[in-house]
């Protein structure tokens, strides 16, 4: 349990404050028009559908509220890279912001589903106490605001409306289909198949958002849920609920008036929409900044490293970027790990060619004569991520796969700057990097900087500081027959370094009780860039190595997010 805590402790406790919230909103705001006696004639003709409709749009506003925030990137590199009181815990939890993101959405989707099908219930009984299928008082309840000098409880006006009718012409009806049908298609593309096959749809259909919220303001202005109104002499609704054909006949009981509540959904809105645009502005205003190739190589196993320059960029060591290119796509951006450290003069990614928007901007690269700037390019970022604590823990574990190692190429960089410098406020001591590739082309860009950091250690007598280990997840007969051949080189067949390329997956038992056993007293950080699968078996790891003893070594899992 305290190792549970040490890795998760502050995610639940935000989870579990979260949901107390949302769990405190729908119970107040479902008493509230359960039992509110200014509710009585809407409830006595819809029932419990008011206060199933109602509770949901409480939790509503406050998830529409959280929604915008987890996406404000600017925002959250601010408060990572700027404020002191952001300890390492709450840095953790910046790192799962598109997870929070999706729970957020995920809850936005169940209430608006609560809250649809209880108004579609509740339009059933006003039309049927419209045709007067209920008893007197709903019947003279639905009556109300035919004559002058009346307001209506029933939106449905006539006998001859229909419930769909009302739907598509009132203000309430009509942005909530609107938002209904935003919501469904967001949802319905945000699904893991749809972006990684088809990532220009889940990318066009999430910018239905400002339609969504655009509908939400105007939404709460249809004051389609009424109450009875104070008046002079005031209405006395427990008096006169049992009588109603003598409205307006006896003083206590004047014919009630009602109005809608005030609309608050852009109360809660106002303040994320205002940061998000802001958000935007600054997003446009860099993508309006030149940025210029310092150099583009073509890298085996298709992958594409781009150097580029922009006036005033700073970096941090694992930040990424977000790239546009307007020849490809006004709209399109996708993030890119760097690779470069922020003691060079420039700043580079190396970018997998796996999809569309890929593919096409590899096909531009190869048709560039020897010599020529790229296409148009735009940059957004630097934004934070795990990987930038990676110098605040004495021992790092670095585990990459595949293309996933570029934002550990950038920390191997800045160690060998540091190490050159001889920089002394580096405080950590020991690295351990895993890298797993399925295939041997994909080590070849990477073996020339692992190549100079063994030199440079051994140079100056650390050679010590970096352990490294690389898996060859798959390869066929030929290779292993070559490998067979030139075993007893002294140096890897594949790579040309000094340590051997392993064979098959990393035992991790064995790589987390060797580092145990090592440094049985430091807090180790362990940083991934990989898939969900293997996520999950280091967050197990880091529980199960970690020491009970606060004296005892500690594991700290971080995975980089995008």
């Amino acid at each position: 349990m305290s190792n549970w805590i040490i890795n998760h402790g502050l995610s639940a406790f935000i989870l579990v404050l979260w949901m107390g919230i949302n769990t405190f909103l729908f119970v107040y705001y479902y008493l509230f028009y359960d039992h509110g006696l200014q509710f009585l004639y809407t409830r006595h003709i819809v029932g419990s559908g008011l206060s199933w409709a109602r509770a949901p749009a409480a939790v509503l506003n406050f998830n529409c509220m959280l929604i915008l925030l987890p996406v404000c990137r600017n925002l959250l590199s601010l408060i990572r890279g700027n404020f002191t009181c952001c300890g390492r815990s709450l840095r953790k939890q910046l790192d799962k912001n598109l997870t929070f993101h999706k729970l957020v959405a995920y809850m936005i989707a169940l209430m608006t589903a609560v809250h649809t099908i209880a108004h579609l219930f509740n339009m059933e009984r006003f039309n049927n106490s419209r045709q007067g299928k209920g008893d007197e008082l709903s019947t003279e309840l639905s009556e109300l605001g035919d004559e002058a000098n009346q307001t209506f409880l029933n939106p449905i006006r006539s006998t001859s409306t229909t419930p769909t009718y009302v739907v598509f012409t009132t203000i309430a009806g009509l942005t909530g289909v609107i938002i209904t049908l935003a919501l469904i298609l967001m949802i319905t593309s945000s699904m893991e198949i749809i972006r990684r096959c088809y990532f220009e749809v889940f990318w066009y259909t999430h910018h239905l958002f400002i339609i969504f919220f655009a509908g939400l303001v105007f939404h709460g202005a249809g004051r389609i849920v009424r109450s009875v109104k104070t008046t002079d002499p005031p209405h006395n609704i427990s008096f006169c609920e049992d009588q109603p054909a003598n409205w307006g006949l006896i003083p206590q009981c004047p014919i009630p008036q009602f109005a809608g509540g005030f609309p608050q959904t852009w109360m809660w809105v106002i303040g994320p929409m205002v940061l998000y645009l802001c958000e935007r502005i600054v997003r446009f205003v860099r993508y309006m900044q030149t940025v210029t190739y310092r150099k583009i190589v073509i890298r085996p196993s298709k992958v594409l490293e781009l150097q580029l320059v922009k006036a005033g960029f700073k970096m941090e060591v694992g930040q990424y970027v977000f790239l546009n290119c307007p020849d490809i796509s006004q709209l399109e951006w996708h993030p890119f790990t760097m690779t470069s450290a922020p003691e060079e003069d420039f700043f580079s990614v190396h970018i997998r060619v796996v999809g569309d928007w890929t593919e096409k901007l590899m096909s531009m690269v190869e048709k560039l004569p020897e010599g020529a700037q790229g296409p148009k390019i735009g940059v957004d970022g630097p934004f934070g991520t795990a990987s930038e604590d990676v110098f605040d823990y004495e021992v790092s574990m670095l585990v990459g796969c595949g293309i996933g190692v570029t934002p550990f190429a950038s920390i191997l960089k800045s160690i060998w700057y540091k190490f050159k410098e001889s920089n002394p406020t580096l405080r950590t001591r020991k690295i351990y990097f895993y890298w797993l590739c399925r295939e041997t082309h994909a080590f070849e860009w990477f073996a020339d900087l692992l190549q100079v950091l063994e030199r440079e250690m051994e140079e100056r007598g650390m050679g010590s500081f970096l352990t490294y280990k690389l898996f060859l997840t798959g390869w066929d007969q030929s290779h292993a027959a070559h490998v067979k051949v030139h075993f007893d080189k002294d140096t890897d067949v594949v790579t040309g370094l000094k340590q051997k390329t392993y064979y098959g997956r990393p035992h991790w038992d064995n790589e987390f009780t060797e580092i145990r056993n090592n440094h049985p007293t430091s807090v180790v950080g362990t940083f991934l860039c990989g898939p969900e699968a293997l996520a999950k078996t280091l967050e197990k790891k880091c529980a199960k190595f970690s020491v009970v003893d606060p004296r005892g070594i500690k594991f700290y899992f971080n995975k980089e997010n995008f």
